[in-house]
């Protein structure tokens, strides 16, 4: 099976480190809209951190301007303490700040944007931020998306009522983080600060793969086309064009694109294994194979590298080899719930009911979307009843 790699950001994407500061548009080469149906819907982009009159009303409620309490953390207490807001980590939809707060439920960028918005309403200072950890990995079918990581500080009240007033400078020694997942004290001190165009480009960007991921092919065109507008030096719009130009059967189209990539970002292995591929369906055999072999230099195993080999043991019912593998994976990625739920079926099929149990409610701790939650919960609730009625055998 053909994969390919998408980047988001778990916030979905990566900050375009090294991209020329003179890029203003994207190159016209990139774009073929000609291949496309219109987009089912239009891309408002204003509507990103548009507030509801909900949220102004929760906002009414749940914050006192004239106490003595810091607005930060008011606010800080309203969205994210047990008894207010009650919000839940879900990864399944990258949200605007709307959806966000009447779902109750985002993944860190939708946190983000919507905590953003709220802030803006009290007249906080806001810097967004880009947090240098390693990207998680994730699948759908033959989708890998890698996800960076992006929070939020929050400044005093500006003096200003314009929320936007490039005047202003925000002092980080006396912001307030707001972060959704625990982060290491120094990728915390290394954040690099993110504009709101780029912001919106990584919601455009998530919003496109996940359209992919939900075969709405089209609209995904669109949702990243729109992101490589927004930021021009967002070099993950590029990637995820290139994609779904694949997707789409237009390998012609997704050199194009790719190239432009890796021009921009010639160590990125991410871009460099999408264009390999878009080379082998054009049968540009000998120049794919070159970019093959200077990837398995620049990283010989790749993500999901031990977990594919793992699943093929599987099929051949190799389950203690494919116990071996699905631990290694498990080894380099401890909180990813797939690898938990592949290493307690390999552990079932061995007849070690006890490590199976304990893989697969790890997996189940570890979803990331309501839906893996509940299916772990299932299998893992199967795997108790069996082991209560093994003795009585």
């Amino acid at each position: 099976m053909k994969s390919w790699a998408l980047i988001l950001c778990a916030a979905l994407l990566t900050a375009c480190a090294g991209a020329p500061l003179g890029i203003q548009s994207p190159p016209s080469q990139v774009f073929h809209d000609q291949l496309f149906q219109p987009p089912s819907a239009p891309i408002d982009t204003d509507s990103v951190f548009a507030l509801s009159p909900r949220m102004r009303d929760y906002l009414r409620r749940e914050i006192n301007l004239t106490q003595s309490k810091d607005v930060r953390r008011q606010l800080f207490d309203a969205l994210y303490r047990k008894d207010k807001l009650q919000l839940e980590y879900d990864s399944a939809m990258t949200r605007n700040a709307a959806q966000t707060f009447d779902a109750r439920a985002g993944n860190c960028l939708s946190l983000v944007i919507m905590t953003a918005a709220l802030a803006r309403e009290l007249n906080l200072v806001v810097q967004f931020q880009l947090i240098d950890m390693e990207e998680s990995w994730s699948r759908s079918g033959n989708l890998y998306f890698a996800a960076n990581h992006v929070n939020l500080a929050l400044g005093k009240p500006r003096t200003s009522r314009n929320p936007y007033d490039s005047g202003y400078n925000l002092d980080m020694s006396n912001s307030l983080t707001v972060d959704f997942i625990p982060i290491p004290p120094k990728a915390r001190e290394t954040a690099r600060p993110l504009e709101e165009h780029t912001i919106v480009a990584m919601y455009l960007n998530n919003r496109a793969a996940e359209q992919l991921s939900a075969g709405h092919v089209d609209d995904a065109y669109w949702s990243a086309r729109k992101a490589a507008e927004v930021d021009p030096r967002f070099l993950n719009a590029y990637n995820t064009l290139g994609v779904i130009y694949l997707h789409a059967g237009h390998s012609d189209a997704a050199e194009q694109v790719l190239r432009y990539a890796v021009s921009q970002s010639p160590l990125r292995t991410v871009f460099l294994s999408n264009l390999a591929q878009s080379l082998e369906n054009q049968n540009k055999l000998d120049e794919a194979a070159a970019l093959r072999v200077r990837l398995a230099q620049l990283e010989p195993h790749p993500p999901f590298y031990f977990f594919n080999l793992g699943q093929e043991a599987m099929k051949l019912g190799d389950y203690e080899r494919a116990r071996k593998l699905f631990e290694r994976e498990v080894e380099r990625v401890p909180d990813y719930h797939e690898f938990h739920f592949w290493l307690a079926l390999a552990y079932n099929e061995l007849g070690n009911v006890r490590a199976a149990d304990r893989h697969m409610a790890q997996a189940m701790a570890n979803s990331t979307t309501r839906g893996d939650h509940d299916l772990y919960a299932a299998k893992l609730d199967r795997l108790r009843a069996y082991a209560a009625q093994a003795p009585a055998k």
